[in-house]
């Protein structure tokens, strides 16, 4: 059988797995639409949220950003992690005893205010449309390779699965369809990794093999890489090139995690406020059986890469053209790799022509300059089997699990947003009276909306998957985080203060990303292409999403501070929220 139909085999039966389960739990109500009818257990809501969490962007990209980057970019895996801590011990407890159905419903009512919860819906849409074009977008790569089709058609076949079980299912539906999709993600993501970490270590386990001995040199593995890569002019590995930038970054990750209202209505489907604290902790759990291996398969694959443009190093001959491996021919028919012998010597001369000592290399070696190899990121996991030349399924599983990890947290992203439109807009202000029946039908038009926008837009993404993500979490951090904070937190914070703060964080955030990221107003545009050295005070805008929070915070305290404060029922609503008492209760808060 030949690796196209294997694919379309193992990729098909997980695709008919997702639409019946959604079949199985199709949404009757608006309760099971938007939280599932609050009765998912623990366990499976921890699983269902680690697929929700866990992305395209860190099962195809995160491990691909620290391949090519190194150390540095460990911050995804940082900022990430930690902000899952962050939001499960300060915010979805609370929001969760809280018994609402979404992120806008609650601010709503905390801040006693029609404006404020319209304010936070239109946080919740810009965030999510951004965070979902990364989906889109590792969604149409992982199907482009695999089923042998051009990037468009792969996002228009991922698009049409997600429609399916979304839009029939619901939060019910999208539940236990990311409880399968999570089984599927973990064991694509794991074996190609222990088979990786065998062949180059002799350890079976990736994080520990990560750091054991490489089989080749006799030296550790990350001393052989960072040797391979010095040798060719590149920074060490495990450099970290901005210690002030890796902060702010990781930073930004981490309370833009805890801003994200895609995971925050995950905790809004168990029945009790104790079982969303015990479902937010076997999350973890399943989160850090893919995050412990990244960087192992990110070090491994860089080595393997590195190794095959240079089978005997610097010291012996750059890989002939013709001599390229097979998965270096099967990748460029994507477009998403590619090689060109630009001196046509028929050798692919690949190193840091920046570099005085690989210039002087080149000039001695007769080399007419660096070749050029493009080398599109997100491609590098789904790529692993084939680097290793590991059998066949196993290729044929990372595409399932590539796909699990995009369709999973886009179907979570479309929810919030449809959930946003058809209950806090419609249903809570455009038309109170609107009947049960006719919510649901609005939210299931609102899901297909939103899906048509993603698509629209996954055509034309800014940058590589985790990257894009990255924007998102800034808006995310600087919008919706203090908002939740203050108003589980403080007393003291009114409508106008939340609402005025939020408004200042998104503004300032999306005009930085307007001043220096071309592609908001020209669509194709890499944001790649579009840097610039007077960012201020150096802040990339990936970066940026600290800033805007803290701009948040002051001027949602200052407004506060000037104008009268909450009611006392809404003061005694926030201290009641935060008390324990009754927390392990049946009563749904």
């Amino acid at each position: 059988m030949d690796q196209t139909t294997l694919n379309i085999i193992v990729v098909g039966a997980s695709f008919a797995l997702y639409f019946g389960i959604a079949i199985w739990a199709r949404a009757g109500s608006t309760s099971e639409f938007y939280a599932a009818g609050r009765g998912v257990h623990p366990v499976l809501n921890g699983m269902a949220t680690a697929a929700d969490w866990m992305s395209a962007a860190s099962f195809i990209s995160m491990a691909g950003l620290i391949a090519f980057v190194g150390y540095t970019n460990s911050s995804f895996l940082m900022g990430w992690t930690g902000g899952y801590v962050l939001m499960a011990m300060l915010l979805a407890p609370y929001l969760r005893k809280f018994g609402k159905f979404t992120v806008p419903e609650f601010i709503g009512d905390r801040y006693y205010s029609t404006t404020a919860r319209v304010v936070a819906v239109i946080c919740l849409i810009v965030i999510s449309v951004t965070y979902v074009i990364g989906q889109m977008t590792g969604a149409g790569v992982a199907v482009s390779r695999f089923l042998e089709v051009d990037a468009r058609t792969g996002l228009y076949i991922a698009s049409a699965t997600v429609f399916v079980y979304a839009v029939l299912g619901g939060m019910k539906g999208i539940t236990y369809t990311q409880v399968a999709q999570y089984c599927v993600l973990i064991v694509a993501y794991t074996i190609p990794a222990v088979f990786i970490s065998l062949q180059l270590t002799g350890n079976p386990i990736p994080g520990l093999g990560l750091f054991s001995t490489h089989t080749g040199t006799g030296e550790p593995l990350l001393v052989t890489l960072n040797g391979l890569l010095d040798d060719l002019g590149f920074n060490s590995y495990t450099t970290s090139t901005n210690p002030w930038l890796m902060a702010l970054f990781t930073l930004s990750l981490m309370i833009g995690t805890a801003g994200l209202p895609h995971v925050i209505i995950r905790f809004f489907t168990v029945p009790k406020v104790a079982d969303a604290r015990w479902s937010a902790g076997w999350a973890l759990v399943f989160i850090a059986l893919l995050y412990l291996t990244a960087p192992a398969v990110g070090a491994m694959a860089r080595l393997n890469i590195t190794t095959t443009m240079w089978p005997e190093g610097v010291e012996g001959q750059a890989v002939a053209v013709d001599e390229l491996p097979d998965w270096f021919q099967t990748w460029s028919v994507t477009g998403l790799l590619k090689v060109e012998d630009k001196n046509g010597d028929g050798r692919i001369q690949y190193y840091n022509d920046g570099n005085a000592d690989m210039q002087a290399l080149a000039a001695e070696r007769g080399w007419q300059g660096n070749e050029l190899v493009t080398f599109n990121r997100d491609i590098l996991v789904l790529a692993n089997p084939e680097i290793a030349q590991l059998p066949g399924w196993v290729i044929a599983l990372i595409a399932a699990g590539g796909l699990a990890a995009a369709l999973s947290t886009a179907a979570g992203l479309l929810l919030a947003i449809s959930s946003a439109i058809s209950h806090d807009l419609i249903k809570s202000t455009l038309n109170p009276g609107i009947s049960e029946k006719g919510e649901l039908l609005a939210a299931r038009i609102s899901m297909a909306g939103a899906i048509a926008l993603a698509t629209y837009l996954g055509l034309n993404p800014p940058g590589f998957a985790a990257q894009t993500v990255a924007l998102a979490f800034g808006l995310a951090a600087a919008s919706l985080f203090p908002a939740l904070m203050m108003g589980i937190f403080s007393k003291r914070i009114n409508s106008a203060g939340a609402t005025w703060g939020m408004l200042a964080g998104l503004i300032v955030t999306c005009l930085y990303l307007f001043t220096y990221l071309g592609w908001f107003f020209i669509p194709g545009t890499n944001m790649l292409e579009n840097t610039a050295s007077n960012y201020l005070f150096g802040i990339p805008p990936t970066h940026f999403g600290p800033i805007g929070a803290l701009l948040n915070f002051i001027v949602a305290y200052a407004v506060s501070n000037a104008t009268q404060e909450p009611p006392q029922e809404i003061q005694d609503l926030v201290e009641s929220v935060r008390i324990p008492r009754g927390a392990g209760g049946a009563t749904g808060h």
